[in-house]
């Protein structure tokens, strides 16, 4: 079924020049049923790129624009009373759809990002006393600007946890952004058309999982994620005092499932130690606590997962 990625790929290119990387993870988190935190500057086809996702795969769309004065019922729904009957009613909110995009989420404060927890997590959402089941597939994509300092807040751990992968996005290539101006300025872009359906999505979801993964390579994903809880079991004394939390037992699960995503994406059906390099930056950047000296060093996360990746040994 390889050849359906491919022609997805291809029809998201009609709208999206460059951003593989971004493409690439919302595919995996498609896949994989999980949710992707992206951070870039405003203008690099983050909107554009979930939006012609929905349209490829015929799938319903919603953005949310978050805001300081966001209410939590504006992304739920709300229990509505009609005083003609005197009765109430359940209005739900753009959270019920497949693809959401949360557009700038961290300009809204804490309250607000709770109440995407348990959709995201249980893919359930409770209005009043009543629970609803969230439409399937259901994929958050959340978007932050990283040169923002006015009006944002920091999410917290336990939401950030909730994010399969933190996919940074950088500026287009000159070349890329030649293609972008012209097609831009002459509305060049042509539309993109459905090239998978629902049921499609089921069976490549399923392929995906029946990805094969050696007990070595299970063992090595448990050791990179315990190297960020104990450096110093794993001969990495140096970074030891750079991280104040290790990632949590979801990033292994997320590491395992994203490896497995990306074996099939590149058609193989095994998953190799590249695999897993490829994809632990996505999966643990956004999970590690850094300590107050290593804030103050200017030393990223990014950094330290490529020592520990350096390392401990690979299979």
């Amino acid at each position: 079924m390889i050849h359906k990625i491919t022609r997805l790929k291809e029809e998201l290119h009609k709208a999206v020049i460059g951003q593989e990387e971004m493409i690439e993870g919302l595919i995996i988190g498609l896949l994989s049923d999980g949710h992707i935190l992206v951070e870039g500057v405003p203008g690099l086809a983050k909107t554009t790129t979930i939006n012609a996702l929905s349209h490829a795969l015929g799938l319903d769309f919603k953005r949310i624009q978050f805001t300081p004065d966001l209410l939590p019922s504006d992304i739920i729904g709300a229990q509505i009373y009609n005083p003609q009957d005197h009765s109430f009613s359940i209005k739900k909110g753009p959270l019920f759809t497949n693809l959401l995009l949360a557009d700038e989420i961290n300009r809204a404060p804490a309250k607000v990002q709770s109440a995407l927890l348990e959709g995201m997590q249980e893919r359930q959402v409770t209005i009043a006393e009543e629970s609803f089941i969230l439409p399937s597939p259901f994929l958050v994509m959340a978007t932050q600007n990283p040169i923002e300092q006015e009006g944002v807040y920091a999410l917290p751990e336990a939401q950030l946890d909730r994010f399969m992968m933190k996919i940074v996005v950088h500026h287009n290539s000159e070349t890329e952004e030649l293609e972008i101006m012209r097609k831009g300025a002459q509305k060049g872009f042509t539309e993109v058309a459905q090239v998978i359906d629902k049921e499609e999505i089921s069976l490549l979801q399923k392929a995906s999982h029946t990805i094969h993964i050696d007990r070595e390579l299970e063992h090595y994903i448990v050791q990179l994620v315990s190297a960020t809880r104990n450096p110093k079991k794993f001969g990495l004394a140096s970074i030891a005092e750079e991280i104040m939390y290790g990632v949590s037992p979801r990033a292994s699960i997320d590491l395992y499932k994203a490896a497995k995503a990306k074996a099939f994406l590149r058609g193989n059906d095994f998953v190799t130690p590249a695999d897993i390099g490829t994809m632990v930056h996505n999966v643990l950047r956004h999970r590690i606590i850094l300590s107050y000296e290593a804030r103050a060093k200017g030393v990223t996360a990014d950094t330290l997962i490529s020592t520990i990746i350096e390392t401990v040994p690979i299979p």
